[in-house]
């Protein structure tokens, strides 16, 4: 054999080996994984990570066009926050699946509470770390009183309606008893809402009873476990390669971002600064509530 049959002998071979290596890769089965993290509800530069439908519908589709698909994984980090895009967000997510006919598996971080729980429910199976936080199927609202703090600087609010009830909740007059018992009125037709929904996910998987699982307490995922609330304590990589093979490959679907955007959380539709620091010291107090 000569030199050039030789060099041609090993060409041919390590096409060979880059065939296979590839045809390996196009056989293996996909998981997409999708992350969920952050407080959910409109953001600026106080919530760097606020999660609404109209930021995740580019990666939720992504997420389901992933090629030999065979799942999409939902990892979710947030305390809460608006339940009307926690609906819209697991809702999306619910609808993609059964078109697809894709299962959908969510792996809770270090807290899945409140909205964060809502987006979990949005899978056929979720599982928890032994330690992480789950649950707090409530209704809460926060806010501030600055009555007083206007008046001691000597500051005249003037407000015109139409329609007496416009100004119910306003944090620059005194509370309002009317106004409180109106805002219970709307949490307990929220919660029901949301206790409905995870009844309708969660079906028999739930052991506890319902005075303790609704009461707006949360728990460890070990706890989360026993009522129900999750299907078992596992780290995504290990519980999908038991279910898809030890060859399963993970995609991680990411938002793509203006280098403002990843540096300092600044998006077009930016509020005044007041606002934010509100919306920071909100979102603190969010994450704090879970010992974040």
């Amino acid at each position: 054999m000569d030199k050039k049959q030789k060099v041609m002998r090993e060409k041919s071979k390590r096409k060979s080996i880059v065939r296979s290596f590839f045809g390996y890769f196009r056989r293996c089965p996909q998981v997409s994984v999708l992350r969920l993290s952050g407080v959910i509800g409109e953001a600026g530069v106080g919530r760097r990570n606020g999660l609404t439908l109209a930021d995740l519908e580019s990666s939720i589709e992504a997420a389901f066009e992933v090629p030999r698909l065979r799942a999409v994984a939902l990892s979710i980090n947030s305390p809460g926050g608006s339940p009307v895009q926690s609906a819209l967000i697991a809702e999306y997510i619910q609808s993609l699946a059964k078109q697809k006919k894709v299962k959908v598996y969510a792996f809770c971080d270090d807290v899945a509470a409140s909205g964060g729980y809502w987006l979990a429910c949005a899978a056929d199976e979720i599982y928890a770390n032994g330690a992480s936080v789950v649950g707090s199927i409530g209704v809460i609202t926060a806010s501030f009183g600055f009555d007083q703090f206007i008046k001691r600087i000597g500051i005249e609010r003037r407000v015109y309606t139409a329609g007496k009830n416009k100004h119910r909740l306003d944090p620059f007059l005194p509370e309002n008893e009317n106004d409180v018992r109106y805002l219970r009125v709307l949490q307990k037709d929220l919660h029901e809402q949301f206790k409905e929904y995870v009844r309708q996910r969660r079906g028999k998987r739930l052991k506890g009873t319902s005075r303790v699982i609704f009461n707006g307490d949360f728990w460890s995922g070990i706890k989360a476990f026993e009522l129900g609330l999750i299907d078992g304590v596992g780290e995504m990589r290990s519980v999908l390669k038991k279910k898809y093979g030890e060859d399963v490959r993970f995609s991680l679907i990411e938002e793509k971002k203006s280098f403002l955007a990843k540096r300092f959380g600044i998006k077009k539709n930016g509020t005044r600064w007041a606002d934010e620091l509100l919306l920071a010291l909100e979102e603190r107090a969010l994450w704090n509530r879970f010992g974040l």
